[in-house]
């Protein structure tokens, strides 16, 4: 995970009251909970007296209860009482639970994971304008699968998969019929253009002013016939969000890590707008976010999770994909997460990396070359002679290709070196943990911000 950001983990509704709330998020144990003003407060879930789950307690007051001997603890994480020892004990100082900066905005419960902060040093969440300025009626749920998030968001910030991938379910018919079926031959044609539907068209990528926020726009639909296409754009903005719109349809998701191993897909559909003048009362549209909100979960992605559940490694990173030009974004993530992640590390070790770094992307993005034949110069066919190092570490060149305004049908070169087990590479001679993540490289290390544990607060 990348430190010194606020992350989503969980639904603003699923936090009240009457219960705790006990979860696993950015490899931590937290529970949830609401004082007696509504606001929220974060805190480890483990009880320090015997490490009873806290997520199994009850709400007492101000206070939430532990349910193995009755401790109390209030907002600010301190015991304030044991009930063994008497209303009226001295409560030993060590008996506290740590206490984690969090927000409630755009009906989620967000987390600092990140180094030791006054509150009012702490930076606003990032949300692009989907987000802040989205009035539209939506649902959202929630699920988790035993996938790292770098996999999850890269499934969603590109559809050309979709002919291939979203096809045998019996409710994919639906968006044969709604997204590609005709009025003429009322959506009974839909199929036959969903299958046609294979090429990326007038695909663009920009990049907002705080670097944290991209926007790819396309056209997909068919090879032969352009003006067949249903035009797509994707924002994705970090740590972890991604929001698909189209005429038709708009989701958002955010994909919080639980650890290293699972992420929790936090999954948003707003109303359809074709809809509204039908469906006059609020309730009936939400209604239909509900409904296209359980699609998603029980058939759109466990198709995609069948795909992500196999593939190697299991962390994506810099020197593991050989993206082509229509995978500007999937490289614009990886590329810029290796930096947040090498940016953390020097802030915490006071270094500074000298010079350019590739952080392990082969032609700064990744992408997939063509194969160097005889015929080809002889200073290509040179370094496809040259051996792999003895170490493991393979050499590698990748053409970028993508104009500096977006653009993935440009031209650009470089090189860089990925690790050859899979695992992500940064400065081309980073040794990897098994995951995917570096061990040995600045950029790809992902070390908990503070310590041990995450913006926690004694």
């Amino acid at each position: 995970m990348i430190p010194d950001l606020w992350y989503p983990v969980a639904i603003s509704g699923d936090v009240t009251d009457k219960k705790p709330k006990g979860i696993r998020r950015l490899g931590e144990e937290i529970v949830l909970w609401r004082d007696l003003d509504g606001k929220v407060v974060c805190q480890g879930a483990r009880c320090p007296h015997k490490g009873a789950w806290l997520g199994d307690g009850r709400m007492k007051g101000n206070a939430i209860e532990c349910p193995y001997h009755g401790f109390l603890f209030n907002p600010e994480g301190k015991c304030t009482l044991t009930p063994a020892m008497g209303k009226d004990a001295r409560i030993p100082g060590s008996l506290k639970v740590p206490v984690y900066p969090v927000r409630e905005k755009y009906g989620l419960i967000w987390v600092w994971w990140g180094d030791d902060r006054p509150e009012s040093e702490l930076p606003e969440i990032i949300a692009p304008r989907e987000i802040k300025e989205n009035d539209r009626v939506y649902d959202t749920i929630s699920w988790n699968k035993p996938v790292h998030y770098t996999r999850y968001i890269e499934s969603v910030q590109e559809f050309y998969h979709v002919t291939y991938v979203h096809r045998d379910h019996w409710l994919n018919w639906l968006d044969f019929m709604f997204l590609y079926g005709t009025k003429k031959k009322f959506g009974l044609d839909g199929k036959e253009n969903y299958l046609k539907a294979t090429m990326i068209h007038n695909h663009h990528v920009e990049t907002d002013d705080d670097g944290m926020t991209f926007r790819y726009s396309f056209d997909h639909g068919e090879e032969d016939n352009p003006e067949r296409s249903i035009h797509y754009v994707i924002t994705f903005s970090f740590p972890c969000m991604v929001h698909v719109e189209t005429e038709a349809f708009a989701t958002t998701s955010w994909f919080s890590p639980i650890d290293e191993e699972h992420t929790e897909h936090i999954f948003r559909v707003y109303e359809f707008p074709q809809l509204k003048p039908i469906l006059r009362h609020e309730k009936l549209r939400r209604a239909m976010s509900t409904l296209q909100c359980y699609l998603e979960k029980y058939v759109q992605d466990p198709q995609d999770y069948k795909i992500m559940a196999r593939q190697e490694p299991r962390v994506s990173g810099g020197g593991v994909n050989k993206f082509i030009p229509v995978d500007e974004m999937n490289a614009k993530f990886i590329k810029t997460r290796a930096r947040l992640l090498r940016e953390a590390r020097e802030r915490r070790e006071g270094t500074v990396t000298a010079g350019d770094v590739s952080d392990g992307m082969v032609g700064d993005l990744d992408m997939a070359t063509d194969e160097v034949g005889p015929g080809q110069p002889a200073a290509l066919e040179a370094k496809r002679r040259t051996p792999a190092r003895s170490n493991g570490r393979a050499k590698g060149n990748g053409h970028a290709n993508g104009r500096t305004n977006g653009h993935a049908n440009g031209n650009g070169s470089a090189n860089g070196d990925g690790s050859a087990n899979g695992g992500a590479a940064t400065n081309g001679s980073a040794a990897t943990n098994g995951k995917g993540d570096s061990t040995a490289a600045p950029a790809e290390k992902e070390d908990s911000p503070s310590g041990n544990r995450a913006a926690a607060r004694s």
